[in-house]
């Protein structure tokens, strides 16, 4: 099953998310971002991910789930897990 999107959960202010938007603005690729301070579900989807902690950049693409990813990390998963995402 492949995934429908790339969600990338950041908070304001974090170094590491705005590299990562940035890079993967550069990139082309489409994402939805989800500031964790604003949404509380979303914190704690980011919780179960970095055992219990709110360690973001955190990305999902589908099953696939990795915190503080590389740019060339993301992009190789969309190749992987959601090829259909990947920028024309």
């Amino acid at each position: 099953m492949s995934a429908e999107h790339v969600t990338v959960y950041s908070r304001p202010g974090c170094p590491f998310c705005m590299s990562l938007r940035a890079g993967l603005q550069g990139s082309g690729l489409a994402f939805e971002e989800v500031d964790i301070w604003q949404d509380p579900e979303a914190a704690g989807v980011v919780r179960s991910i970095a055992d219990g902690n709110e360690t973001v950049p955190t990305v999902v693409i589908g099953d696939w789930q990795a915190v503080n990813p590389s740019t060339r990390q993301v992009l190789a998963a969309v190749a992987e897990h959601a090829p259909h995402l990947l920028p024309a």
